[in-house]
């Protein structure tokens, strides 16, 4: 199989697993939880002030901003969908990391893409503190940015490692 395909073909098996998973979670919580409501399991009501789950639709961006954006966010995500597309040719076959991050990233903007289509809004269900509310979708975008920071940054150190000047140490065996 051509390497160039067999890239891609990670590329999509990682949006894949988790665009599934993001999609399972949010059918999960739209048939189970009532909208607006929250959801602990009684063993676990030890982390209501920290954690848990509320059902909520929102029709805007990341954390509610730009609430009734609708079309254009269906545009912006095509868009973004395009950008991934086109950048991913320029990641290195060997970059796992780099690999996973764009997978991750591709999985986020279909997810919440779906969701729109679909639902006209996006499902979101995880509240972690006084955090906003957020989804798989959301969380797999926002890792994916950080795993793509990191790896350029690794790549960056990997590229500019000083080597060490060849007068430094002396060849005739003498010592200085």
């Amino acid at each position: 199989m051509r390497p160039q395909i067999k890239k891609y073909l990670f590329l999509f098996g990682v949006a894949a697993l988790g665009v599934g998973l993001d999609q399972w979670t949010k059918y999960l919580v739209r048939a189970h939880i009532p909208l607006n409501q929250s959801w602990l399991p009684e063993s676990l009501n030890w982390l209501a002030p920290y954690a848990r789950l509320v059902f909520i639709y929102n029709k805007g961006a990341a954390f509610g901003a730009f609430q009734n954006g609708g079309l254009i966010f269906v545009i912006l995500a095509l868009a973004v969908f395009g950008a991934i597309l086109y950048y991913y040719r320029q990641v290195d076959a060997q970059d796992r990391l780099l690999q996973i991050a764009a997978g991750l990233y591709l999985a986020g903007v279909l997810g919440n893409l779906i969701d729109r289509l679909t639902q006209g809004q996006v499902t979101d269900f995880i509240s972690v503190g006084k955090f906003y509310i957020f989804n798989i979708a959301d969380a797999s975008i926002n890792v994916g940015v950080a795993l793509l920071a990191l790896g350029y940054w690794l790549n960056e150190r990997k590229q500019i490692k000083p080597s060490a000047p060849e007068d430094t140490f002396p060849t005739d065996g003498k010592t200085a």
